[in-house]
C-alpha cells in the first residue's frame, strides 16, 4: 500500500466512523479542490452514495464559475445540497466590498455566523430540487450536530491543531485546549451531550497529495485552479474581493503536481493570495474559534 492508498483508506475509515457514531451528519463542501476530494471520497466510503445533505455557506461573492460547478456537479452526481445564507448582512450591505466591515467583520457575518445559524436550524436553508433544478426552502428545520470538513493540518496554522474528531460547545466555539489526544489510530467518539463534532478526514493529507489523487481518480475540479494563458492561476478559492491568484503557468494537474515537487512554493503558504488571513495577523484562527471550518 504506497501513501496515497493509506491516506485514501484512513479517511475511508473516518467517514465510516463519523457515519457509526453520530447522527445528523452534514458535510460542508467549499466547491474548492479539498472539499471536492472530501466528496469523492465520501462516495467511496458509502458504495457511490452519500448519505448526508453537502452544506454549502454561499456569500453571494463567489467566483462565478465556482457557483456554475457546483449546480452542474449536484445534478451529476444527484447530491443533497443545502445552502445556507447571512441575508439580512447582505440587505443591509454590511460587507467590506460595500465598504462597511473590514475583512474579518465581514468573513464572521458571511461566513462564521451564517454557518452556524445554518447549522443549527435557526436560519432559513434553501434545498436544491433535483425535479424541478431550482432551489427550494429546505422543509427540514433540524439542527447537524456533527459536521464532516475538509481541512487540511498543513494548510494553515490554526488547522494543524486540530483532531480527526474535534469538539466544539453548543455555540460553536472551539477551545483548542480541550482537544482529545488522538494516539495510535484511537479516537474518542464518545462526548458529552450538547457537544458539536467537527470531522477531518483529510487532516493529515498535503497539498500534493490531494492533486496526487485527484490526478489518479481523474476527479473534476474548477479549470480556476488552471493557468489559461494569462501565467495565473488560483491555488486557493475564495470569495472573489479577497481572493488572488498566484504566478504560474500550470495548465492541467499533472503540472501542479510538478510545480509543487519543485519547491516552487515551498516558502509561500497555499492561501497567500486569500487577503483576509493577512488582515490583522491569525485571522483565520479567531474565525475558527468562533465555528468557522
Amino acid at each position: 500500500m504506497n501513501n496515497i492508498e493509506r491516506l485514501e483508506a484512513q479517511s475511508v475509515y473516518i467517514f465510516r466512523e463519523a457515519y457509526r457514531e453520530f447522527k445528523n451528519l452534514a458535510m460542508l463542501w467549499s466547491i474548492g479542490k479539498d472539499s471536492t476530494v472530501l466528496l469523492w471520497l465520501a462516495r467511496k466510503a458509502f458504495f457511490g452514495n452519500v448519505p448526508f445533505p453537502l452544506v454549502h455557506i454561499d456569500t453571494s461573492y463567489k467566483i462565478p464559475e465556482m457557483i456554475e460547478y457546483r449546480n452542474q456537479l449536484v445534478k451529476d452526481w444527484n447530491l443533497n445540497l443545502i445552502v445556507g445564507q447571512n441575508k439580512q448582512a447582505l440587505i443591509d450591505k454590511q460587507t467590506f466590498p460595500h465598504g462597511n466591515a473590514d475583512r474579518l467583520s465581514c468573513c464572521k457575518l458571511l461566513k462564521s455566523t451564517a454557518l452556524n445559524k445554518s447549522l443549527s436550524g435557526e436560519w432559513a436553508r434553501l434545498k436544491f430540487d433535483h425535479h424541478t433544478d431550482q432551489f427550494i426552502e429546505d422543509p427540514d428545520k433540524g439542527s447537524y450536530t456533527g459536521v464532516i470538513v475538509g481541512v487540511r493540518a498543513d494548510e494553515e496554522g490554526s488547522r494543524s491543531k486540530e483532531r480527526y474528531f474535534s469538539p466544539r460547545d453548543k455555540n460553536y466555539d472551539w477551545d483548542i485546549g480541550d482537544q482529545p489526544p488522538e494516539l495510535w489510530n484511537q479516537f474518542k467518539t464518545d462526548f458529552e451531550p450538547n457537544t458539536h463534532i467537527r470531522i477531518h478526514p483529510l487532516l493529515d493529507w498535503t497539498e500534493l497529495n490531494i492533486w496526487e489523487y485527484i490526478e489518479r481518480e481523474n476527479i473534476p475540479v474548477i479549470p480556476l485552479y488552471f493557468d489559461n494563458g494569462s501565467g495565473k492561476r488560483y491555488r486557493s478559492l475564495g470569495c472573489y474581493p479577497c481572493t488572488s491568484p498566484v504566478d504560474s503557468e500550470s495548465k492541467n494537474v499533472g503540472e501542479i503536481i510538478e510545480e509543487l515537487k519543485s519547491g516552487k512554493f515551498v516558502n509561500i503558504a497555499e492561501r497567500s493570495g486569500r487577503a483576509q488571513d493577512t488582515e490583522g495577523g491569525g485571522t483565520l484562527e479567531i474565525l475558527r474559534r468562533e465555528g468557522y471550518m
